[in-house]
């Protein structure tokens, strides 16, 4: 599972398809938290960060949609998506 980007000791992952399914997201791991987050909605579908963690990915999730859309084509097709640039 590649990982697409990094800060603040979060690390923002992708599977590649088969593993994956609608709806476009991606995964997300801190510490021993771990969620997946909604890529349309910037919302966590499924697990839980601390606070502070999930605004801070809510946020970059925010600036970055539209390269996370086109990550999500790449893997949906197999392919390795690309690397985007951290929350500074």
């Amino acid at each position: 599972m590649p990982t697409i980007s990094m800060f603040y000791g979060i690390i923002i992952r992708m599977y590649y398809a088969p593993d994956e399914h609608p709806p476009p997201h991606f995964h997300v791991y801190y510490a021993e938290h771990s969620a997946k987050v909604d890529i349309r909605s910037c919302e966590i579908m499924e697990g839980r960060l601390p606070r502070k963690q999930t605004k801070l990915v809510l946020a970059w999730a925010e600036l970055h949609q539209e390269d996370l859309l086109a990550d999500w084509a790449l893997v949906m097709n197999g392919e390795e998506p690309f690397r985007i640039p951290p929350l500074r």
